[in-house]
């Protein structure tokens, strides 16, 4: 990772801050440290934060995955992201799914069957009902089915589907044998 550029400068203002803060006790050192912060924040831009890369995410095949469980979809987000070849979103309330995709435009949603509120085959309905989206594929990841029954070619609601709990080959094996042949390598 690139180093952010004027780091050095912040942490002299943060010490000269907090040396002050306690010495003063006075909103005077607080001003003058935000207004610091300000100065240096609108010198420094945000690329200087980001890990440099020579892909964009553009290059990379974007999914979507849909699911209540927040340890879920962060720790299946990290996993895919850290093999290189996704772009991976994640939303956690089904009622917002549609919406975010429409946002975000995936080229493959992973999509739980059992949430709260709004159930994935409302929100997969949503998606293929809506003209700039319909053909976004969409694999439900559901515990109510076996693995013999997801490898048995069995489709819910004509979308594959994983069963859970799964295995992370099996995960990148479902989502490449499902990215429309645009987004693949």
């Amino acid at each position: 990772m690139a180093a952010v550029r004027g780091s050095g400068s912040f942490e002299r203002l943060t010490t000269h801050f907090i040396t002050h803060m306690t010495a003063d006790n006075n909103d005077t050192a607080m001003k003058v440290y935000l207004r610091e912060i300000g100065n240096l924040m609108s010198r420094t831009t945000e690329a200087d934060f980001l890990p440099q890369s020579s892909t964009t995410i553009k290059d990379k095949p974007c999914i979507l995955i849909v699911d209540n469980n927040h340890d879920f979809t962060r720790s299946t987000k990290l996993a895919l992201e850290k093999t290189g070849s996704y772009f991976v979103a994640e939303e956690n309330d089904a009622t917002k799914a549609h919406e975010t995709a429409q946002n975000l435009r995936p080229d493959l949603i992973l999509l739980d069957v059992a949430m709260p509120e709004t159930d994935g085959g409302e929100v997969a309905a949503q998606i293929q009902s809506d003209p700039t989206l319909h053909r976004t594929p969409i694999v439900f990841l559901t515990a109510l089915v076996t693995k013999a029954e997801t490898r048995s070619g069995l489709r819910i609601q004509g979308h594959s589907f994983l069963a859970k709990p799964i295995s992370f080959s099996d995960l990148i094996a479902g989502i490449e044998e499902n990215l429309p042949a645009r987004a693949a390598f």
